[in-house]
């Protein structure tokens, strides 16, 4: 016997990869852990009579002699297979967009980093020229927009949007997709996110502003995932985690989401026994107070080895100026030639001021073009240090719409970091 299991909670990814592993391995029964998202339950409700899924309880373990393990790639994400995980002369077939290594010792791996699994296994009916219907079509896209955001996480690829653009041809139903994954939101989840926002904090860590909530709750509530995404967007962070308590059945989900591409939320989930992507993760903690996850949350992220790039990784150095006697008409020409939008103007090596294009622009005389560039630079001038982050500049850049930022240490400017430099960091792009 064959058995496809996806990770337990289930949400459309894990179903969708579920489904699709089930028409790649046409001999497979496609087992449904008991705990499903509630958004996959009313699918699920509707669409009963389409799709045909085992429960493990009714399968001999003995009796598999190959399990397909979608959407996860360790044991502990996998509901009920402890028998099986013993089984040294089980065949095991890993499908998983997961870039993080796994416990689970599979003959047969495929294991990329993409926004969705179900993208990986849709390539896989594609190799094989098998055209899934309408239904399976549009359950197969509405797990790869869950997972990715509808395309706008940071780790989806180009290859979430070919598979999409399958789909799409295979007659996938946006108009269903949009009413099935619409987010749980009612009075319930409105009251959560208003007690949060009441008590919202705010950290800097490790260049990332961060935020930490707690709440308890009673028994299951529906649409915490999306509470926690408009939380983090409200209070303007890159980074938040709301630790919910379940008094009933003593135990905490932790629920994380990300807006920084350079932090990934499931990697510091996993430390903390969950999982997720670079955009969203999560975790269960059972007999344990909120205080104490906090505690361990801070510490998984202290052990989390993505470090932001800082500046130091991306400034210019060494610094060209100009001094604060130099004529202006003397500026633009250094500007013309060496084509800079501004440079920092340094009496020494201290530094006096700022000369922009945008001050050259304020001469309107003759005259003035002979004037030293003391008479018309920017003295206010906003430095960062070399610790900071690129994303910590690049609010510093937008806020106060200027181009450019000197690096100081010591009081000396040891660094200079442009737009352009954050812009070449952000899109990966190659300086000329």
């Amino acid at each position: 016997m064959q058995i496809v299991i996806p990770h337990k909670n289930v949400d459309f990814d894990a179903l969708a990869s579920l489904a699709a592993a089930s028409m790649l391995y046409e001999d497979a029964k496609a087992v449904l852990p008991t705990s499903v998202n509630p958004n996959v339950r009313a699918f699920l409700s509707i669409h009963k009579d389409i799709f045909s899924f085992e429960a493990l309880k009714n399968i001999d373990p003995d009796s598999v002699e190959r399990l397909i393990v979608v959407d996860a790639n360790r044991w502990a994400r996998l509901e009920g297979t402890g028998p099986l995980a013993k089984r040294p002369d089980l065949d095991i077939h890993v499908w998983d967009h997961h870039p993080e290594a796994g416990d689970i010792n599979a003959s047969v791996r495929r294991q990329e980093a993409l926004g969705a699994a179900a993208t990986l296994l849709v390539e896989a009916l594609m190799g094989k020229r098998i055209q899934p219907s309408p239904i399976h079509a549009t359950l197969f896209l509405a797990g790869i927009y869950e997972d990715t955001g509808h395309l706008t996480f940071p780790s989806t690829t180009s290859r979430d949007l070919r598979a999409a653009a399958f789909l799409l041809e295979m007659h996938a139903d946006l108009k269903v997709i949009q009413s099935i994954l619409r987010p749980t939101y009612g009075p319930r989840q409105k009251e959560i996110l208003f007690h949060l926002l009441a008590d919202a904090k705010r950290i800097n860590f490790k260049g990332y502003r961060v935020s930490i909530g707690r709440m308890d709750i009673e028994g299951h509530v529906p649409g915490l995932a999306e509470v926690v995404s408009m939380y983090r967007n409200i209070i303007n962070v890159d980074v938040a985690f709301v630790i919910f308590r379940d008094m009933q059945k003593d135990r905490c989900m932790v629920i994380g989401r990300s807006g920084a591409d350079s932090f990934d939320v499931g990697a510091v989930m996993r430390l903390l026994g969950g999982g997720g992507h670079a955009g969203a993760g999560s975790a269960m903690v059972k007999s344990a107070p909120p205080e104490g996850v906090e505690v361990w949350l801070m510490e998984a992220m202290r052990d989390y080895r993505q470090m932001p790039v800082q500046i130091s990784d991306l400034m210019s150095f060494p610094v060209k100026s100009v001094p604060p006697d130099m004529q202006m008409r003397e500026v633009e020409a250094v500007l013309n030639h060496l084509g800079f939008s501004g440079m920092p103007v340094m009496d020494g090596e201290k530094l006096v001021g700022i000369i922009s294009r945008r001050d050259l622009g304020k001469l309107t005389s003759h005259g003035q073009w002979s004037s030293p560039v003391k008479a018309f630079m920017s003295r206010n001038v906003i430095t960062v240090t070399p610790g900071h982050s690129v994303a910590e500049a690049m609010r510093v850049l937008v806020k106060h719409d200027i181009g450019r930022l000197p690096v100081i240490q010591n009081e000396r400017v040891i660094g200079i970091i442009s737009r352009s430099d954050a812009m070449i960091y952000y899109y990966d792009l190659i300086p000329e």
